[in-house]
């Protein structure tokens, strides 16, 4: 956490950094970061190894936030409408009912979203980008908020399926957490932070101030330089030959997340160093998959001049 400061002075928000690094330990900037996605209304993928603490990740920031938590373990065998919901025949109504699958949650986490099929991955793309679903017909909203927090297996393990281009586009963001350092892997044995200590945690912020602080992050002022900054950044992922470009959606969340970050460091405006804190986790799930993603983003943010 130290290594991140400062963090904005609200005692919510420090309050809620408090408990949730005491818990996902020595993953301050993983941290910031989903937070960052959250207050940006994007939707987070977190691509790791098995047991790095992905789960206990969502499961968190459900808790913390006091936001309405499901949780959907992605199969091969999973249907959509085991995501959306069905409509179920009642003899006594002489008519069918809808019942709501648990896509109807604030939080919800697609836990191994690439071990289903595409036809299943598929019963989010609406709801991710226009927060609701339509079923047999009728259109429905979804809650507020409508955060997606989807854990991905690395793509050469067994029994995966990638995620097309139209599904990654959907998420704003992508993290990874990694393995922890020698120290913090030590406190993990010692029985401190991990998901035993999710137990008993309550709610620290509430909708009044997660709506506040969306409002305020992204009435952050940008200027023209930042918006030239953003533009080459993505021109620059056009014109490379060994990547799909970016798309202007991807553009827009760059410039949301980057707000979102400037303002949980405190600042009244957006600087460069903030556009580049966001760049990787933006734009690497776009260019291209696990490493590889990372070197093109890696690539493109060196190649660009900085304002």
């Amino acid at each position: 956490m130290t290594a991140l400061l400062p963090l904005r002075d609200d005692a919510v928000l420090q309050s809620l950094f408090e408990q949730a690094n005491g818990i996902i330990l020595g993953k301050p900037k993983a941290l910031r970061l989903a937070m960052t996605c959250l207050l940006a209304s994007g939707h987070l993928l977190i691509e790791d190894l098995p047991g790095m603490g992905k789960t206990t990740l969502a499961h968190l920031l459900a808790t913390l936030m006091g936001l309405d938590y499901q949780r959907i373990q992605f199969t091969s065998d999973l249907l959509p409408a085991d995501v959306i919901g069905v409509s179920v025949y009642d003899r006594n109504t002489e008519g069918f009912h809808f019942h709501p699958g648990p896509i109807f949650a604030q939080l919800l986490l697609a836990d191994e979203i690439n071990r289903a099929t595409p036809k299943t991955q598929s019963a989010l793309l609406e709801a991710m980008e226009e927060r609701q679903i339509t079923a047999e017909g009728e259109t429905r909203p979804l809650p507020y908020p409508f955060f997606v927090i989807a854990t991905q297996n690395p793509a050469h393990q067994v029994g995966t399926f990638p995620l097309p281009e139209s599904q990654l586009d959907r998420f704003l963001m992508r993290i990874s957490l990694g393995y922890p350092d020698e120290a913090t892997e030590r406190r993990l044995l010692q029985g401190q932070g991990g998901r035993a200590r999710l137990e008993g945690l309550q709610a620290v912020a509430t909708l009044e101030n997660l709506r506040h602080w969306q409002r305020a992050s992204q009435q952050l002022f940008v200027s023209d330089a930042l918006l030239d900054y953003v533009q080459a950044l993505v021109g620059a992922s056009r014109e490379a030959s060994n990547t799909t470009g970016l798309s202007p959606r991807a553009g827009m969340g760059l410039l949301q997340a980057a707000r979102a970050w400037a303002w949980l460091r405190g600042r009244e405006k957006v600087l460069p160093e903030d556009m580049q804190a966001v760049w990787a986790s933006v734009a690497s799930h776009r260019l291209g998959p696990g490493t590889e993603g990372d070197t093109h983003a890696a690539q493109i943010l060196q190649s660009v001049m900085v304002p």
